[in-house]
């Protein structure tokens, strides 16, 4: 088992968070929550073309909610969580890291670290396959703006949530 309750992953667009915290979930017996399944499931289908920050915005923070809410009963049941939920800023990242604490769950950060240019390579390859777990398409501006937001962790910030690097 696991010291930790709560994983939260974290990494920029095609870093490979989903597989890792599939893999992680298996490993530790834990159960993995996904923004980006629980939105595809609940709000996607739905969505207005083109997408719109603001409606999708609002929708993450309810999933957001949501999926903390479920977490936090399955954790206080002693079973580890791993949350795949984006974590791109440090500010989201101390947000859960706290909520955790606040609970009194024990958190664990892990930090999927990929060089840009092969993250980039890696969305391509999925948008070609059709796989993965958005419904559409990464485009390379879509890429690059989130990228102009990631915030990588500092190794204080590592220290701090007991975070571990994968490279």
């Amino acid at each position: 088992m696991t010291d930790f309750l709560v994983h939260l992953v974290c990494g920029s667009t095609g870093a490979g968070k989903t597989t890792y915290a599939e893999a992680l979930s298996k490993r530790i017996g834990g159960v993995r929550f996904s923004i980006d399944e629980w939105m595809t499931a609940l709000f996607w289908m739905d969505s207005p073309q083109p997408i719109e920050a603001a409606w999708s915005m609002e929708r993450v923070e309810r999933c957001l909610a949501l999926i903390w809410s479920t977490a936090v009963r399955v954790a206080e049941r002693g079973v580890p969580c791993v949350l795949d939920v984006g974590l791109s800023q440090a500010a989201s990242r101390a947000r859960f890291v706290g909520l955790a604490r606040e609970q009194g769950l024990s958190p664990q950060l892990h930090f999927v670290d990929v060089p840009a240019q092969e993250r980039w390579r890696r969305v391509e390859e999925r948008n070609r396959a059709k796989g993965g777990s958005l419904p559409f398409n990464v485009t390379r501006a879509m890429f690059d703006f989130v990228e102009s937001l990631w915030e990588p962790p500092t190794d204080a910030e590592l220290a701090a949530s007991h975070g571990v690097r994968i490279s």
